[in-house]
């Protein structure tokens, strides 16, 4: 049974900082791309970042390079999004998916405000 849980949301001041993390289970983690996705209120989903299965290939959304960075532990089937310089226009529900059974968690809010 796949299971995929993001945490660490939370709600920030602009120009701070927050750690995603996201635990996975249920399938091979390290066969598996992984990607962060964001949903803010009244919009669609944006891809933010994607990793590859080793960890060794990583894009970002142009919204966020330079300032968030995806990361991943495949012995603790893990996956992280480090994001920093935090802005409102980052608020959103933040989600975890695995490429490869197509699956995401509940995800956690990311509230960017003053």
């Amino acid at each position: 049974q796949v299971q995929i849980v993001e945490s660490g949301g939370g709600e920030v001041q602009p120009g701070g900082s927050l750690r995603l993390s996201c635990a996975a289970s249920g399938f091979t983690f390290s066969d598996s791309a992984m990607m962060w996705y964001r949903q803010a209120p009244g919009k669609g989903r944006e891809l933010v970042a994607t990793i590859g299965n080793s960890g060794g290939r990583t894009n970002y959304a142009d919204s966020v390079k330079g300032r968030f960075t995806i990361s991943r532990d495949n012995a603790k089937q893990a996956v992280y999004l480090q994001m920093n310089n935090l802005t409102p226009e980052d608020t959103a529900v933040y989600y975890c998916e695995a490429a490869l059974v197509a699956s995401w968690g509940q995800g956690t809010q990311v509230i960017v405000s003053s």
